[in-house]
């Protein structure tokens, strides 16, 4: 199941048959996984065509280059530019264009049953771990932004509150605005109650002189690679 198809004649050339087979499961292959793709991502119209035709672009070039290790290397500087001439992608994306690139590769060698049974397998566990709360954080986590003029200690002036309203509070950092006239505080906090936010920012603007305050969801930063 996992032989090459690939059928070579005598001249060391692969039959068109066979070429043709690859690039027809190539296809299949590449819309099979940009279909997988589209499931729980925001997706455009262009990524998921391009994420759809680049394991059939990936085995003809490796059909193009079997057997010649000069062609192969010259092919592999020019695939490292494409890197450099594109937009910084996300982990999904990314790991999509890796997964395209190892159909193509392996439909590329002729081993169709074994591309086909990876991109199956992989599809599958990326769409079940990304429909389960595998790896999202508590949704009760809130980023915390307090202003507070320059003369007031903040130095455990919240703590009270956080105690009452918070399961877990930490101070990430203190950045100046105003031209040193207020201080920003950042905080990375865990409500215990939901339902109480807007007490709990009652209670913290009684305590900055009812100076700006932001909470909303943690920010996520560590989304590209």
């Amino acid at each position: 199941m996992f032989e090459s198809i690939l059928k070579v004649t005598e001249t060391g050339a692969t039959t068109a048959s066979s070429s043709l087979l690859c690039l027809a499961a190539a296809i299949i292959l590449g819309i099979t996984a940009a279909l997988f793709y589209m499931i729980k991502n925001t997706t455009n119209k262009s990524f998921v065509v391009t994420l759809a035709l680049l394991p059939a672009l990936v085995q003809v070039v490796i059909l193009m280059v079997n057997g010649n290790l000069g062609a192969g290397v010259a092919v592999m500087g020019a695939f490292s530019l494409v890197r450099f001439r594109s937009v910084p992608g996300s982990a999904r994306e990314i790991s999509a264009i890796f997964l395209a690139m190892a159909i193509g590769l392996a439909t590329g060698m002729g081993s169709i049953g074994f591309a086909a049974v990876f991109t199956v397998i992989l599809c599958c566990v990326q769409t079940v771990l990304l429909c389960s709360p595998f790896g999202t954080r508590k949704s009760a986590a809130k980023e915390l932004r307090i202003t507070i003029p320059e003369n007031l200690d903040y130095t455990g002036l919240f703590d009270d509150i956080f105690k009452s309203y918070t399961s877990d509070a930490s101070l990430e950092k203190v950045r100046t605005a105003g031209m040193g006239s207020v201080y920003e505080l950042h905080y990375h906090i865990t409500l215990k109650d939901e339902q109480r936010e807007k007490a709990f920012i009652d209670a913290i603007r009684c305590r900055n002189g009812n100076m700006a305050i932001t909470c909303g969801r943690a920010s996520t930063v560590r989304d590209e690679l």
